[in-house]
């Protein structure tokens, strides 16, 4: 018998319930992008530089929630896949600056209607209210700095 304390079943584990929405969530979109040959990865950057405009790859990784070398590797592709562009700042050269390309934003506004009647899909099934507090919900749990810190320091945080 040990002291160590008892784990939550994991139909309420938090960690397992987020992914198992995010499957509900991403399902429709897969399916959407099944046909243009864009995974959710290549997606979720080009979302990004259609709403920010050019930016730099670590605020794209940052934003499109990839890890920066993952998004190194999918730059070259998308490149030549022409859906981005991408430029070297003269002032700086060791940053790499992209942006999507006129092919990149046409792919994004093919697949709006299908996006937004997604979307719709889920605010009339789950209720726009509730929609619009789970996303607050979200916002305040991606706040908590639970890498470093004690419950004190979160509690503080959350002041």
């Amino acid at each position: 018998m040990t002291d160590a304390p008892a784990f939550r079943q994991t139909r309420r584990s938090l960690p397992i319930s987020l992914l198992r929405a995010r499957e509900v969530v991403m399902g429709p979109i897969r399916d959407m992008l099944s046909d243009s040959g864009v995974n959710e990865q290549k997606w979720r950057v080009l979302r990004v530089l259609q709403e920010k405009g050019p930016q730099e790859l670590s605020q794209v990784a940052a934003e499109a929630v990839l890890l920066l070398s993952s998004l190194t590797r999918m730059v070259g592709p998308m490149v030549a896949e022409g859906l981005i562009s991408r430029m070297t700042p003269p002032e700086d050269r060791r940053k790499t600056v992209v942006a999507i390309t006129p092919a990149g934003l046409a792919l994004v506004n093919a697949h709006a209607g299908e996006s937004a009647a997604i979307l719709g899909r889920i605010e009339a099934e789950f209720g726009h209210n509730r929609l619009e507090q789970l996303l607050d919900l979200l916002e305040d749990l991606q706040r908590l700095d639970l890498r470093s810190g004690t419950p004190e320091a979160a509690q503080k945080a959350r002041r």
